[in-house]
């Protein structure tokens, strides 16, 4: 027996069955759904900056996509849609520009 305590993905419980596996579960409220999202965002940004630091480009596509997803559903609970974080990313970067000209700022006088 392993003790995960932990938001998956939907189709996992399937694979556990096909692997002869019983798997224990039980639907989140939307409170105990919310913290464990945040929990799962942590852990696969955590995922993603270890594929950054090893340079490996193949895993940072993954674990972004993971945290995408993770961000898409924090979203759904807040009413908004990816289309509106795009939006929102956009006047961001309209207003405020973005990271292309790899400005740091070390201080002001």
């Amino acid at each position: 027996m392993i003790i995960y305590n932990k938001l998956v993905r939907d189709k996992i419980i399937d694979k556990i069955k096909l692997n002869n596996e019983i798997p224990v579960i039980r639907k989140l409220d939307n409170d105990e759904y919310k913290i464990e999202l945040i929990k799962k965002l942590k852990e696969e940004m955590n995922e993603l900056l270890e594929a950054i630091e090893l340079e490996n480009d193949l895993s940072i596509l993954e674990e972004s996509a993971d945290v995408f997803e993770v961000i898409k559903y924090i979203n759904i609970l807040s009413n908004n849609s990816m289309e509106n974080i795009i939006d929102e990313m956009n006047l961001k970067h309209d207003k405020k520009g973005g990271f292309d000209e790899k400005i740091y700022l070390e201080k002001v006088i």
